[in-house]
């Protein structure tokens, strides 16, 4: 049977946070006739193995650690019936993403998105050949086409066995909580579940390839969140590398790797890959538009997601702007219809001072220059830092061994002494941050945190105390 023929003003290929934006303002905005086409869940990586069930794990954590550590020493007395109920909690958290699911394609047809649930191949720089469930065919010609397809978590390639770990979609996948876990990775996923795995009491290891992790971040983050997990009890595994994974049988692994201390290996659960990730293009058939890529396969778009043909763009996770936030996918994405479609000519995503958290434990949050790059772009006479570690009053009903650190740097350049870098550690970070970050984007400087009078007694006051 010959392909269904159709046209539109824009298509959008990818189904996550940042095209769907772009395609409902394209259309509800604009009026531009638009199509979405998706070949797995609505709402990409975030909504369903990212951003909204990591943060709902987390605060899963959160409660285990406040029921373990913490309300006993605010006079509280509480027994447990029962342990954690991982595979309920397993399944209520999926139930809840499916609904987001459901609200999701509720919204597209809202704004008169016209939805296609299939795989989607190039056949011409113009045409996108869509498979749907059905094995129907439909043939798309667009005017404009957006690639948001996103990207999905590596396995490597050279350890032997690596097949039989997961990586971070396939935790949460697990329908029974591991009693030991092997987290390999440096990055914000690996610290994140790695976290999330220790505070629930599963017995946690974590390998990274370097002295440090989190090495995007500034070094006091480093620091504190090194020493905050030995505290808690997680083995950390610095100088890190693996060679093989066995099958030990009755669902155990054997990892072999060599760390700071030597050859050894490890029996485990799971092992968990959290190695990076890679773009989504391998079922595309890119490379007949003549899309250009960079050495890492990430698609190389310009500062208004174009790439290097006219009339095809790129954003989110699957180019090579290098921030893999929904939020940032989301702007980016309205931005771009704006400009295509609502003659907003110079519509673009401002890439500089983007806040980002962590949700390790505690949490991080940081937005712009680290200390190292700001003293690189400045020259270190040019900056000021101003930084503070204190134990936050939350923890002063406890034992000196539970309690946990805040620590706040603020990094200033030139004699206005402008903020170009905050970073964060401790309670409520993120959600400290977000406020601070609107400040920051506006060009505050040193003496406007200054002006602000403190809200007492909180944390976050020490970051207009800062002397």
């Amino acid at each position: 049977m010959a392909p269904i023929q159709k046209e539109c003003d824009y298509l959008v290929l990818g189904g996550g946070s940042g095209g769907l934006a772009s395609a409902r303002r394209a259309s509800a905005m604009y009026g531009a006739k638009a199509i979405a086409v998706e070949v797995d869940r609505l709402g990409g990586t975030c909504v369903n193995v990212g951003c909204v069930p990591k943060k709902i794990t987390w605060n899963a954590a959160a409660i285990a650690e406040m029921l373990h550590k913490e309300v006993k020493p605010y006079g509280f007395s509480i027994q447990e019936t029962g342990p954690f109920d991982w595979e309920g909690f397993t399944t209520k958290r999926e139930n809840y993403v499916k609904r987001l699911n459901g609200i999701y394609e509720k919204n597209l047809n809202n704004d008169k998105v016209e939805f296609l649930h299939g795989l989607a191949t190039f056949q011409d720089p113009h045409t996108v050949r869509v498979t749907l469930d059905d094995k129907s065919e439909v043939d798309i010609k667009a005017k404009k086409i957006l690639v948001a397809v996103g990207g999905h978590p590596n396995i490597p390639s050279n350890i032997q066995g690596s097949e039989l770990g997961i990586t971070s979609d396939g935790f949460f996948e697990l329908r029974k909580q591991p009693k030991k876990v092997a987290v390999v990775g440096a990055g914000y996923i690996a610290i994140e579940m790695a976290g999330m795995f220790n505070a629930l009491g599963t017995e946690t290891h974590l390998f990274y390839r370097h002295d440090k992790f989190l090495r995007t971040f500034d070094p006091m983050i480093q620091d504190k969140i090194a020493t905050e997990y030995q505290r808690q009890g997680m083995h950390l595994h610095a100088n890190s590398s693996q060679s093989k994974v066995e099958d030990l049988g009755n669902g155990l692994k054997k990892l072999h790797y060599k760390d700071s201390n030597g050859e050894g290996t490890l029996d485990v659960d799971t092992v968990l890959w959290a190695i990076g990730r890679s773009p989504e293009l391998e079922k595309l058939n890119l490379e007949i538009t003549g899309v250009k890529l960079n050495d890492k396969g990430h698609i190389i778009v310009d500062d208004y997601q174009n790439t290097n043909i006219d009339h095809i763009y790129s954003l989110g996770d699957v180019c090579d702007k290098g921030f893999e936030l929904t939020p940032v996918a989301i702007a980016a994405g309205r931005r771009l219809s704006d400009r295509l479609f609502g003659g907003k000519s110079d519509a673009k995503l401002a890439y500089e001072n983007i806040p980002s958290v962590v949700f390790a434990h505690p949490e991080v949050g940081s937005t712009g220059l680290t200390e190292p790059e700001a003293r690189e772009k400045y020259g270190s006479d040019n900056i000021k830092v101003y930084q503070t570690s204190f134990i936050d009053m939350y923890y002063s009903m406890m034992e000196q061994e539970d309690k946990s650190p805040t620590a706040y740097k603020v990094i200033c350049a030139g004699k206005e002494e402008k903020v170009v870098g905050l970073h964060i550690l401790g309670r409520s970070s993120a959600e400290i941050l977000q406020g601070f970050g609107v400040a920051i984007k506006m060009g505050a400087t040193k003496a406007d945190f200054d002006r602000c009078v403190a809200i007492h007694p909180t944390a976050a006051e020490e970051l207009v105390t800062l002397k």
